[in-house]
């Protein structure tokens, strides 16, 4: 769990470390959150530890990868069995945890949706994306136009960022002719005054819907009812723009306007996925039936990548989507799809839909007393255990980036105290206005752990606002 040199069993210190990644490595391959750049060296549980062994409390866990926890032990046992077994086959083979892994998504998705499919593998969340606009341009006869939310985030591969809305991800990379037509999500915390969160949802829904009603409309061709778009990318609750969570009607209403017109809907549960919200789908909270289902993240708690997506039969069987229609060396690893597999049996076993629903009450109980004390906290809700905080002045509701800046640099800093200790917190930032603290504990994260993530905000906040 340390970082070695060639030597192997030798410590490289912090300061080697960073001299080298300032001279031999990328910096385009990843984002470095504070100035140095924190190293970390083993974590376990909801908590992460640096060379000082100063624990950090992991409020971010991988952006949501590491649903259940850092060295947790079913899964990692799981993953050592499967190396004594089988640790690796060419992806042209089969073996057994593939084809497992494959119905047991499968099926799950029949029994909730009643919609028989077909499960497909991948290694990353912006490769399986990539997989579906393959899928969906080769259903809908080669149309390659597609709608996606404004703050959405798909991925950053050219395919995923023309479905992207924040033009930085495809500003150097040459013109994206095909990029979406992005559309309004309902932002509740941000709807126009006078309006009920309820009321915004319908007047997205009217706007969208208002594309089709004329040929001059834009959309639409109603001599041959035909779109000139093949699908609408959705994110159930946003992620990296903010853990915006819709009002419950807003996809039932989008759903049938998308039926309407024959556009298919492509569900995005790359960071949502796999209990995040209480349920192995968030989509399942807003009473929709999906198209596609793209996944990746937390299928193996981020110890192997694997990734993939689920399509109803129409879309995937093989006369229409034959083999080799995509591929990748490593899709479908045994290494990966076995531990796919314990993942969804594990959450079905210990019932992370109950467990994870009262944790989020929990925790947003908590924010929501923390934001009685701290008027700077504009914004609270969450769904299951993704949660939302925005930072804002003091007005409540101006964006304060620079705020939460500080808030991050100071708990990386692990200059918190808990128990006379020095303890830290890791966070992530999101929103649209990069103002939102975007909560993804562990799943395993306990009440106490809850109530000492609360706590350490408070002090957090405190501090930032002293050193502003």
């Amino acid at each position: 769990m340390n970082a070695y040199d060639k030597n192997a069993g030798v410590v490289i210190p912090d300061a080697q470390l960073l001299a080298d990644e300032a001279e031999w490595s990328s910096f385009g391959d990843t984002v470095h959150y504070v100035d140095p750049p924190k190293i970390f060296r083993h974590g376990e549980g909801s908590w992460m530890y640096d060379t000082a062994e100063t624990p950090f409390l992991d409020l971010q866990m991988w952006y949501s990868a590491v649903n259940f926890g850092y060295g947790n032990k079913r899964l990692n046992d799981t993953l050592k069995r499967q190396i004594d077994v089988l640790p690796q086959v060419a992806s042209q083979y089969l073996h057994q945890t593939r084809i497992e892994l494959a119905k047991t998504i499968a099926v799950d998705a029949q029994e909730k949706f009643g919609l028989k499919g077909r499960v497909h593998f991948n290694v990353g969340g912006a490769q399986a994306v990539e997989d579906s606009l393959k899928l969906v341009r080769n259903f809908k006869n080669g149309k390659s136009l597609m709608f996606a939310f404004e703050g959405g985030y798909h991925g950053r591969t050219l395919g995923a960022s023309s479905i992207t809305s924040s033009y930085r991800y495809r500003r150097r990379f040459g013109h994206f002719g095909e990029r979406a037509m992005f559309i309004p999500f309902p932002y509740p915390f941000r709807r126009p005054k006078g309006m009920t969160p309820e009321e915004y949802s319908d007047a997205c829904v009217r706007q969208f819907a208002r594309l089709f009603e004329t040929e001059y409309n834009g959309v639409w061709d109603p001599k041959v009812n035909q779109a000139e778009y093949a699908a609408f990318y959705v994110e159930p609750i946003q992620g990296t723009g903010g853990y915006v969570i819709p009002p419950k009607n807003f996809f039932k209403d989008l759903k049938k306007v998308l039926d309407q017109y024959g556009i298919l809907m492509v569900v995005d549960e790359i960071q949502m996925g796999f209990w995040r919200t209480g349920k192995l789908w968030s989509i399942e909270h807003f009473g929709v039936t999906p198209d596609a289902i793209v996944f990746g993240k937390a299928l193996t708690n981020g110890l192997n990548p694997l990734s993939g997506l689920w399509a109803r039969e129409e879309m995937i069987n093989p006369t229409i989507f034959p083999p080799g229609s995509t591929h990748s060396t490593f899709n479908s690893n045994p290494l990966g799809t076995s531990l796919g597999l314990e993942v969804i049996k594990m959450g079905y076993e210990l019932d992370y839909e109950t467990n994870v629903a009262k944790k989020g009450a929990h925790f947003l109980d908590g924010l929501k007393d923390l934001q009685k004390r701290h008027k700077e906290i504009g914004d609270v809700d969450g769904l299951g255990l993704a949660l939302r905080a925005e930072i804002c002045t003091d007005d409540g509701f101006t964006p304060n980036k620079a705020l939460l800046d500080k808030m991050v640099d100071i708990g990386l800093a692990g200059d918190l105290e808990h128990n006379g200790k020095k303890i830290g917190l890791v966070l992530d930032v999101g929103g649209w206005y990069k103002n939102v603290i975007t909560f993804a504990p562990s799943l395993d994260i306990t009440h106490e752990e809850i109530d000492l993530a609360i706590a350490l905000l408070d002090q957090l906040l405190t501090k930032a606002k002293k050193a502003m």
